[in-house]
């Protein structure tokens, strides 16, 4: 379905978002101060084009914003895409992004940006990109969900230890807290939704969702013996390396960050309690040697310097590190990097471009995000006026039962639900969802003719 689309700002990541609307037959207004960009991308794509400042009203209303489907805001000012967004959302647009660079944007313990503007999506490069690597080294389901729960619950996994209390049992025979949900199960390679009648298994790893003192509160029930401890080592600071290591640091990992900066480095020690921050420059082999690259479960590169990245991946593999990962920007690099011994190679470009195409949804779907193999899928629903679900309490709701709400974000809080709760308009739910269940499920989400 062909959408309405407004992007805001033609640098390279507005270029590459509006390139890819464009292949998908989308209708792209693409808006930018600077003249000589927007004669560029009129040149090279086939968008419509405007020359003016994104944060005033009246280029917004020339771009068409108050009809359309989605307004990306992702020009080079953190600010301005905050305001832009803000006042696409109160013109009219369905959806709206603000790209943010700043962490202060994102962090929910000073202020809540997200919900002061209004912006459906806040969305940082540096913190896709680290969480992308995330899921590489960890669960990605984990990571998935990780993100949508806002910090304010915990999302962990587990491996089910062969003679713990759990092995062949039902999830409903468990007894499980109000408040905490097993929310997938990851059996020879596929994620499924956790189902009640489920037995556990020896070697299944389970996600479950809820606030930290309830999930260790159980964890004797699924462990009989702690996991070790993966050792990972991370040459690069800046935002990614710094969003990648608060990623794993509170799970079963040693976390290993080098950054050449004195100054970074005690910002990093300030702000990450359980990463060991060394000063010493990635590039050079004998700082790799120093901090016993060779001995990690996981080197990852994310210096901010393609080649950098590159050669100190390279080096690790040689002095014996197992696993490697790395950000690299450059498209015209993809095909030299397996060659070289790199694992998995992460893209800003092309997880920025799959953010933007899981956003592209009407009616109550937000966006919509795959587990991989197994067909399970986390979907961010808002809860709209008049939709079949707000009728009753979710016990009495008829939804299927490959649909699992996992999770409810109100204007103050996030909880995971219970079966007495009732979704109210203007909540946002995470809602697991197997394929075979997809439309009966957002059938209760949609208000009738959307």
């Amino acid at each position: 379905m062909a959408m309405n689309i407004v992007v805001l700002g033609a640098g390279t990541v507005g270029t590459s978002i509006a390139d890819l609307l464009c292949q998908h037959r989308h209708s792209v207004t693409v808006v930018d101060q600077n003249p000589v960009k927007t004669q560029e991308v009129n040149e090279r794509l086939d968008v419509r084009a405007i020359t003016g400042a994104a944060s005033q009203s009246s280029v917004l209303f020339q771009a068409g914003v108050p009809g359309c489907d989605l307004c990306l805001s992702v020009t080079g000012n953190d600010e301005v895409n905050l305001i832009a967004a803000s006042m696409a959302k109160a013109m009219g647009a369905a959806r709206t992004m603000a790209r943010v660079y700043a962490p202060v944007y994102r962090d929910l313990s000073t202020f809540d940006y997200h919900r002061h503007f209004h912006v459906d999506r806040l969305l940082s490069l540096e913190h896709l990109s680290a969480m992308e690597l995330a899921h590489d080294i960890r669960h990605g389901g984990t990571v998935a969900m990780e993100s949508f729960a806002r910090g304010e619950l915990e999302v962990d996994e587990f491996e089910v230890s062969d003679n713990a209390s759990a092995v062949d049992k039902q999830i409903k025979e468990l007894g499980m807290p109000k408040g905490l949900r097993i929310a997938s199960i990851s059996r020879d390679g596929r994620t499924t939704l956790a189902l009640a009648d489920d037995q556990l298994a020896a070697g299944d790893r389970i996600t479950l969702i809820g606030t930290g003192e309830e999930i260790d509160g159980v964890k004797d029930m699924f462990q009989t013996r702690s996991t070790p401890k993966r050792d990972v080592v991370i040459a690069g600071g800046g935002e990614t390396g710094y969003h990648l290591a608060l990623a794993l640091e509170h799970g079963r990992f040693g976390v290993v960050l080098m950054e050449r900066d004195i100054a970074r480095c005690e910002y990093l020690a300030a702000n990450l309690k359980k990463t060991t921050v060394v000063h010493s420059d990635a590039t050079y082999r004998d700082q790799l040697e120093e901090e016993r690259v060779g001995t990690a479960d996981v080197f990852v590169a994310c210096t901010g310097d393609d080649e950098d990245n590159i050669m100190s991946c390279v080096t690790a593999k040689e002095i014996g590190a197992k696993q490697i990962l790395s950000i690299v920007g450059r498209p015209d690099y993809a095909e030299v990097v397996g060659k070289l011994g790199i694992d998995q190679a992460v893209s800003p470009r092309e997880v920025v471009a799959r953010q933007v195409l899981g956003l592209l949804h009407k009616g109550a779907v937000i966006s919509r995000t795959s587990l991989g193999s197994g067909g399970l899928n986390v979907f961010e629903i808002e809860v709209l006026e008049g939709a079949p679900i707000t009728e009753h309490v979710l016990a009495n709701v008829q939804l299927p039962p490959q649909c699992l709400i996992a999770v409810v974000v109100q204007e103050d809080f996030v909880r995971v639900p219970g079966a007495d709760d009732r979704l109210r308009p203007g909540n946002t739910v995470i809602a697991l969802i197997d394929d075979s269940a997809v439309d009966e499920s957002l059938a209760m989400f949609n208000t009738r003719g959307s």
